[in-house]
């Protein structure tokens, strides 16, 4: 088990003010090489580049395609990117209408890519993929992060593009993209009918009409004829058991396809004679169990293999899956692949040459009806741990050299974790998601460790005990990484059971209980309430100066955080020298370009700045921004709180050339690492607007401050801080409005 991590406040991001969804950022998404920036204006897309499976079969959606062209064409002599949502229930057919637009339009388009949007993790892949197709000489050699970011910028300098972002789960995630790509179209499918922005126009798909639904079920079962009057008949009768949705319905014919001597109404007799419907319109799950009970039935007959392998299936992540992990020692390729083949022909899955993709709502299907009885282990869950195992354990540590392997494999491991049944005691990738929960935390990604987080205080819980010092560590770090989330309200009670727990177990002055109290007054203070955090701040600091020495780690993060938030207070005198000392302590003991050491320099700037002494807070900005892009990453977290504070500095010293680009930077950069409503997201987009506003420019700035306001009134309270902060620069922004003569 991991040590427990501290979480050493970066003092925060200065200037408070707002939002920006609609500014399109032209500049760099990363700090790459001019001359690779160069590369991305120069380099032209091979024709009609595109990543797209095969065509589909698409009945009865001729009106929608057309409704879609609409959407994406309308007004296309502006600047402005028409973005179509196709939206809808679990196996509505989205993710079908969308491949056949892009099928029946791509001669329209310079280059069309699909995009799996799952995640933000996942959509920075696909763009990295982009990347390996326009200029493959350089992207073999980068990292994933400026792949992306590459193909970001060349999707800037080259219009007439078609990005498919497909099975958007949270319409923020798009934000970064929508905002910055104006040259081309965006067409998204998603479940989530409400939450887009204004920009965006919806469509609500529905499923087929009885004919169409007939049709569909015809079309697959009688590829070698024409159905008679009554098999049309038995089919519009199946159809409606069906409920027309249209995955039922392709699964269904499929499977009279595979089984040519069962008619239509024998198929449709053995079906429940039934259906059981939710309150609200379809339950596509029940619908699709009723379809599983039976191809489940004929595959179990022909090839017991591939109902394994559909069982393992479930617990991964839906799209992408390496068909090497389904590869056991004794696997026969060839009977691997011939049974691939058969699942695709039941329309179980689709495949590619190197991965397997299964729709999410047979996975739930599969997962729902994998438990015969409470005492059983459910089905295929040990063979999807154990793919895992093979796969990762042999490499290590995620260490500089496995990374690479580690980050491809990290969508599934994270889909493990996160089915984890209930109850599940004996978790064989269990000692995985420590290691990949710490590698991602490393590269400052410490949010999107939460189902690895949790899955891992799961197994300690189980198999330790509630308040084992792994445990507690482990009840730790899941807290940081909500708190990381911006989820406060969840890290600070973790925070508090944490340090109870410590206090009782291991004692009052233990380092690790020690270590717990400074994260829970961090906690306090992320949360705006600094008159219970500075007081914990002193007494831990005290605590730690006498039982772990002057010097001890823990003793430099309390002293760091006890002067921030005396900084936060606006007590200037007793911050300063407490800054100062601990800087001229991290360079003795961790080294000049320690993490610690990096974040020491950067709130002394900061503490600079806010005592007016600028030319020192620039100078030291500068040279935190520099070391940290060079040891931490572009992206890290505590880079972009670099690159926004220097911003501020030379936005205080009245430079809005210098200050101006960087904030819309950051702004992209966290949008696309943090979230849309992460709080340090809503810091940049209101320290945006704050610049705008000293440009002149009011009605971009109005319009950020309102949006974030907004947005903070929802996600942190209407008395949080921040919230109290931008309501104040909205109306000083207001009054500062020319009225009309």
């Amino acid at each position: 088990m991991t040590q427990p991590e501290p979480s050493i406040d970066a003092s925060g991001d200065r200037s408070i003010a707002a939002q920006n969804i609609d500014h399109a950022h032209t500049g760099d998404v990363i700090g790459l090489p001019a001359e690779i920036l160069t590369a991305a204006r120069d380099v032209p897309a091979p024709p009609r580049l595109t990543n797209l499976a095969p065509p589909p079969l698409c009945l009865g959606r001729d009106d929608a395609l057309v409704e879609v062209r609409a959407a994406l064409t309308r007004d296309s002599g502006t600047a402005i990117t028409q973005a179509s949502t196709v939206h809808g229930l679990g196996g509505i057919g989205k993710t079908t209408l969308a491949l056949a637009y892009a099928h029946r339009h791509r001669h329209a388009y310079s280059l069309i890519w699909w995009i799996n949007a799952e995640s933000p993790g996942r959509i920075e892949q696909s763009l990295a993929d982009l990347a390996m197709g326009l200029f493959p000489a350089w992207a073999g050699k980068a990292s994933p992060e400026e792949r992306a970011a590459w193909a970001t910028s060349w999707l800037q300098w080259h219009p007439g593009w078609l990005l498919v972002f497909d099975n958007v789960e949270n319409p923020t995630d798009l934000a970064p993209y929508l905002g910055a790509l104006d040259g081309g179209h965006h067409l998204i499918t998603s479940r989530r009918a409400a939450g887009w922005p204004r920009t965006i126009r919806t469509l609500p798909l529905g499923t087929l009409s009885p004919e169409e639904a007939a049709e569909l079920i015809c079309s697959y079962a009688f590829t070698g004829g024409t159905p008679t009057p009554r098999e049309l008949q038995d089919a519009r009768a199946l159809a409606a058991d069906l409920g027309h949705l249209p995955l039922a319905l392709e699964q269904a014919g499929a499977y009279l396809a595979q089984n040519p001597t069962i008619g239509i109404d024998a198929y449709r007799r053995r079906l429940p004679t039934k259906l059981d419907k939710a309150a609200d319109g379809i339950d596509s799950q029940r619908t699709i169990a009723r379809i599983w009970t039976q191809t489940l039935q004929a595959l179990t007959a022909r090839n017991p293999h591939a109902v394994e392998v559909l069982h393992t299936l479930a617990w991964l992540a839906p799209d992408d899956i390496p068909i090497s992990l389904l590869e056991t020692p004794d696997t026969d390729p060839d009977g691997l692949h011939e049974t691939l083949g058969l699942l695709r022909a039941y329309s179980m899955v689709s495949l590619t040459r190197h991965t397997i993709s299964i729709h999410r709502l047979l996975q739930a299907v599969l997962r729902s009806t994998a438990l015969t009885s409470p005492d059983d282990l459910p089905a295929g869950r040990h063979s999807a741990e154990d793919a895992l195992v093979r796969a990762l354990r042999p490499l290590g540590p995620p260490i500089t050299s496995e990374a690479t392997a580690w980050d491809a494999l990290m969508p599934q491991l994270i889909a493990l974790a996160t089915t984890m049944p209930q109850g599940h005691h004996e978790d064989r990738a269990a000692g995985l998601y420590d290691a990949a929960a710490q590698h991602v935390y490393k590269q400052g990604h410490d949010a999107r460790t939460v189902p690895l987080r949790k899955a891992v205080l799961a197994q300690c819980e189980q198999h330790l005990g509630d308040t084992h010092p792994d445990t507690l560590i482990s009840r730790n770090n899941l807290a940081n990484a909500y708190q990381e989330a911006g989820d406060l309200d969840r890290a600070i009670s973790l925070h508090e059971t944490v340090l109870a727990q410590s206090e009782q177990h291991l004692g009052d002055t233990h380092p690790d209980t020690l270590l717990s109290r400074i994260n829970l007054a961090g906690a306090y203070q992320a949360a705006g309430d600094l008159d219970r955090a500075i007081p914990l701040h002193v007494t831990v600091l005290t605590q730690c100066e006498q039982h772990l020495g002057d010097t001890h780690p823990h003793t430099l993060t309390a002293r760091n955080n006890l002067a921030g938030a005396y900084q936060e207070a606006g007590d200037l005198d007793r911050a300063i020298p407490l800054l100062e000392a601990t800087l001229t302590q991290c360079e003795q003991h961790l080294g000049d370009t320690h993490p610690d050491t990096l974040l020491s320099r950067h709130n002394l700037a900061g503490a600079y700045q806010a005592a007016g002494d600028l030319d020192r807070a620039i100078s030291l900005y500068e040279t935190v921004l520099t070391q940290s892009e060079q040891h931490l990453g572009d992206t890290h977290p505590h880079t972009l709180t670099a690159r926004n504070n220097l911003a501020g500095a030379y936005q205080e010293a009245g430079d809005l050339n210098r200050a101006t680009p960087l904030y819309e930077t950051v702004l992209t950069q966290r949008e696309q690492h943090l979230g849309d409503t992460h709080r340090r997201t809503m810091i940049s987009r209101n320290n945006l607007a704050g610049a705008y506003q000293a440009a002149g420019d009011l009605d971009r700035a109005i319009s950020l401050y309102e949006t974030v306001l907004t947005q903070c009134e929802q996600h942190l309270g209407d008395t949080h801080p921040l919230t109290q902060t931008l309501r104040a620069n909205l109306a000083h922004a207001r009054d500062t409005e020319p009225r009309p003569q």
